[in-house]
């Protein structure tokens, strides 16, 4: 039987840790607030069920050609990770983009989409499933409370990054640029961290 404590342990500091989904959890609490970021927060969730789902239909596949998926994996999501980048550094005030067209970074779609090239999560999913549920659990029952479990986690851990970030929003309105190339070179280290 899977040891609950270390199954408990594992979700929360994955979740809370910095990574691409807290950094623009933070950034979208300190740009909007708390309210206009909780979509992105439930996409987060929402997403990293979906590749919850994907790990667990898919964990005899992945295992056997894990070596190739996850380079592919951490291709991908290191250049995602570095767009995220470069939104976040050509971030301009509310007043100052008003034409501007850009990627919406509060959006439950984009958070979705973020999952699936987010590395982190990605092999988060992949040990979790493959470590704490399948030797010890198979059943749909176990599957669902395992996926809601995490789908709460990921949505707090997020709504914490929010709540930090728009607790501080009128610092971060008056040092914009300097914590957006902070928040930028973090998304940068992130990406770069995965070939290390």
């Amino acid at each position: 039987m899977v040891h609950i404590f270390a199954f408990i342990s594992y979700v929360f500091v994955s979740c809370i840790t910095p990574g691409p989904n807290n950094i623009m959890s933070m950034n979208n609490g300190a740009r909007y607030g708390v309210r206009k970021s909780l979509p992105f927060c439930a996409g987060v969730g929402t997403g990293f069920s979906l590749v919850l789902i994907g790990c667990i239909l898919c964990n005899l596949f992945l295992n056997r050609y894990i070596p190739r998926i996850v380079d592919v994996m951490t291709v991908l999501g290191a250049g995602y990770i570095l767009y995220l980048a470069w939104v976040v550094w050509k971030d301009k005030p509310k007043e100052e983009k008003k034409n501007a067209r850009q990627l919406d970074t509060r959006a439950f779609g984009t958070a979705v989409v973020l999952q699936f090239v987010n590395p982190k999560g990605l092999l988060f999913g992949m040990t979790l499933i493959t470590n704490f549920v399948f030797p010890y659990y198979q059943s749909i029952e176990a599957f669902i409370m395992v996926l809601a479990f995490n789908w709460v986690v990921v949505f707090l851990s997020c709504g914490c990054w929010v709540l930090f970030g728009s607790v501080f929003r009128s610092f971060f309105d008056k040092y914009r640029k300097v914590l957006n190339g902070v928040m930028a070179l973090l998304l940068v280290y992130c990406a770069v961290s995965l070939f290390m």
